[in-house]
């Protein structure tokens, strides 16, 4: 006589090993590790140079009240600013900061900001993380979403904290520190 163990694993062997030959049949199935989220922290400064023979921010377009307006409502911007690990602008350049900002509000100055940091130094050189968003210039820590961004950064979203580090009116030169953390589908193995 059987005992009705074994006869329990057989039958279940036999169901795994015809579910799996069901599953060997489908080719566009695949298994995909969604709930594993991958955080990163990126952490650097921009060097906004607004005006001179370096300049890395110009004025493209006005609307017809931004030349009266005490907030420049109207207002865009195209930028390619240097972005650095420390705030020196002479340490090692680890990104760009490319896009574009618009004022967008008529009683605070506020942008809304398109903003692509490209990445050109250590594991994620290639990629780039998208930041889009307000930015109200007047508040002390400002928060922008992570919208996106590809390489290393594929399906990223999160958020950047941005600040103005420093200022020199006299020469039209700003350095923004961000503090960006940024989450993204990890491989499953």
């Amino acid at each position: 006589m059987k005992n009705p163990t074994h006869n329990f694993l057989l039958t279940i062997v036999s169901l795994l090993i015809t579910t799996t030959a069901a599953a060997a049949e489908t080719p566009w199935f695949e298994n995909l590790c969604i709930s594993n989220k991958n955080t990163t922290k990126l952490h650097f400064y921009v060097h906004d140079v607004r005006s001179g023979p370096n300049a890395t921010l110009y004025n493209v377009a006005n609307s017809s009240i931004t030349g009266t307006s005490p907030t420049g409502f109207g207002r865009i911007n195209v930028f390619d600013d240097r972005v650095t690990a420390e705030p020196d602008i002479a340490s090692e350049e680890v990104a760009r900061a490319q896009g574009t900002t618009t004022s967008v509000d008529l009683q605070v100055s506020a942008a809304s900001m398109n903003l692509n940091f490209f990445l050109k130094a250590g594991k994620f050189n290639g990629s780039t993380v998208t930041v889009v968003g307000r930015n109200q210039f007047s508040d002390a820590e400002r928060e922008l979403p992570v919208v996106g961004g590809n390489g290393a950064f594929r399906y990223a979203r999160g958020y950047a904290i941005t600040r103005s580090y420093s200022n020199d009116a006299a020469t039209n030169y700003g350095v923004l520190e961000y503090t960006i953390y940024v989450r993204t589908s990890r491989k499953c193995f």
